[in-house]
């Protein structure tokens, strides 16, 4: 029982150790993983020493020749070429055959002669529409005689619109005429043949007797009130020398005024009575005027008639005037028309014989010879092939004219050269005698926001249109102590700087953070830049990363 128990005991100490063991090694794996984990997640940065070494601020670039001038051979014939006797880089002296031409028409000739010949088709065929058209036409000897004569067109013209205007005229009276008639017509529907005026005829009488009695009132009226008015001058004027009566006066006056009021009322009686005998008399000549209406309606109805008789006949006239004239001129037309078509066949037949006479004159011979002194930098003709439809067979870069090289660059390189510097050839032992120097810098048309366009003037006995030349141009080489790629450069609101490399130890191994240094940049040219700043030689300094780096944070060095 007792070595049972020391068994278990064993057993249990066993396990208690495995278990630990198990721990331990679980503990530090999974402290090694997290730690390759953690560095894998950080950014992997590509690193290079900081050193010494030379910078050449140039800028190096590619072009072909070009001639500043080129002057084009052209002729004006498409001819078919029979032996080209020069090839490009040819020096040929003004006069020099360049090439020969088969001895045919050109094409321009033939095509000439072609047109003539259906200018003259289609004048044969307006002079025979011309003709048939007087054969089957029935035209005034008149119209034939001013047949082509566009005076004669304008004068009809002018005689229809006079024509239209007349007959329009003559319309108008005819249609006055025909409302004449209706008027009449509608007066006698309504009018009265005999008329009873002893009513009428009483009222004037009545009414006439009555303003009678009224002007003999109001005369009696006027004479009592004149014969006051002086007796009152009589009483004033004695009154003045103490002999009248002032009761008197005062009597007098009193019945001036009654004489007065009285005349007033009759003048307004006068006046009423006078209107009264005028509507009265008005009521009778109205009904008296209506006794002989009838006959006197019917007479104007009667000369109505015959005038719109004779107003209709007169608008015949013109009418028939008018389309007389519409029929004339339609047929003056088409004879006029006919004969500017003849015309105008002739003057195409005068022009395109001109032409063909012109080229004719003209026309070149076998020869293409050089019209200048120069260097053949393009031949565009073959043997037995026609010349281009342009005209231009050769092209020459004249004697004594220069040549142009152009290439591309950023606007970061184009600050670093200035108008005037002296480019360097490489591999210049090949063009010893040639000349490069810097023309002009402008944006390049491709990419005007990024990017300038150097041309250069090239001068040198060795140099030919179309060659590639390998060109350098800027400041000269210089050695600095502290240089890196153009890829650590970076650069902020804070100014330019790089991210160099610091490490730090720690018990599961060493770790690498990205580190800020203001720098200045002393010169650069294409791949590197001198600096100056508080760098220390040799430093590592990042130059590309997987990931984007700040200052400060942890990174992982790239496998080199």
């Amino acid at each position: 029982m007792v070595n049972t128990m020391n068994e278990n005991g064993t057993k249990r100490k066993e396990w208690v150790k495995n278990a630990a063991i198990v721990f331990l090694i679980i503990l530090l794996l999974l402290t090694f993983f997290s730690n390759t984990i953690q560095n894998y997640s950080l950014p992997e940065v590509a690193t290079q020493y900081v050193e010494s070494g030379s910078i050449t601020a140039k800028i190096r670039g590619m072009g072909v020749v070009e001639s500043g001038d080129p002057y084009n051979v052209k002729i004006k014939e498409v001819r078919q070429v029979s032996s080209v006797e020069v090839k490009v880089g040819d020096k040929v002296e003004k006069g020099q055959v360049l090439c020969y031409l088969t001895e045919e028409d050109s094409q321009e000739l033939d095509q000439a002669k072609t047109e003539l010949e259906q200018k003259q088709q289609a004048l044969e065929k307006a002079q025979f529409n011309f003709e048939k058209q007087l054969l089957t036409g029935s035209y005034d000897v008149s119209i034939m005689q001013n047949a082509g004569n566009t005076g004669s067109v304008s004068g009809y013209l002018n005689q229809i619109y006079t024509a239209k205007s007349e007959m329009e005229a003559a319309q108008d009276k005819v249609d006055e005429w025909t409302l004449v008639i209706a008027n009449i017509d509608r007066q006698l529907a309504f009018n009265p043949y005999s008329v009873d005026v002893s009513k009428e005829t009483k009222a004037v009488n009545e009414a006439q007797a009555a303003l009678n009695a009224i002007n003999n009132d109001l005369t009696g009226a006027r004479n009592w009130l004149t014969s006051l008015d002086a007796q009152i001058e009589q009483e004033k004027a004695a009154i003045s020398v103490s002999s009248g009566d002032a009761s008197k006066l005062a009597n007098l006056v009193s019945q001036r005024l009654t004489a007065n009021q009285n005349v007033i009322n009759l003048e307004s009686r006068q006046r009423a009575a006078d209107q009264t005998l005028k509507n009265a008399q008005a009521a009778l000549d109205a009904k008296k005027g209506t006794t002989d209406l009838n006959n006197v309606l019917n007479q104007q109805k009667a000369f109505a008639e015959l005038s719109l008789g004779n107003a209709k006949d007169f608008f015949e006239l013109k009418k028939k005037a008018y389309d007389e004239l519409i029929k004339n001129i339609g047929d003056t037309y088409a004879l006029s028309e006919a004969s500017d078509a003849i015309a105008l066949a002739q003057k195409e037949v005068e022009d395109a014989q001109a032409k063909v006479d012109k080229l004719v004159t003209g026309a070149m011979g076998s020869e293409v010879t050089a019209p200048i002194s120069g260097l053949i930098t393009a031949v565009n003709v073959k043997s037995g092939v026609e010349t281009p439809s342009d005209g231009i067979v050769f092209t020459m870069q004249p004697e004594g004219k220069g040549y142009t090289l152009s290439f591309s660059v950023t606007n970061q390189q184009a600050q670093r050269v200035s108008v005037g510097d002296q480019a360097e050839l490489v591999n210049a032992w090949r063009y010893d005698d040639i000349q490069v120097t810097l023309a002009s810098i402008k944006p390049d048309p491709n990419n005007p926001g990024q990017n300038k366009l150097l041309t250069f003037d090239v001068t040198g006995e060795s140099v030919i249109a179309g060659q590639s030349l390998n060109v350098s141009v800027g400041q000269k080489s210089a050695n600095y102590d502290m240089t890196v790629p153009n890829s650590a450069i970076r650069e902020d609101s804070n100014g330019k700087f790089i991210l160099v490399i610091t490490s730090k130890s720690s018990p599961i191994g060493t770790r690498y953070f990205a580190s800020r240094v203001d720098v200045e940049v002393l010169a650069s040219d294409d791949t590197k830049s001198a600096i100056s700043g508080a760098v220390e030689s040799y430093s590592y300094v990042i130059t590309t990363s997987t990931k984007p780096v700040e200052a400060g944070k942890q990174v992982r060095l790239a496998d080199n």
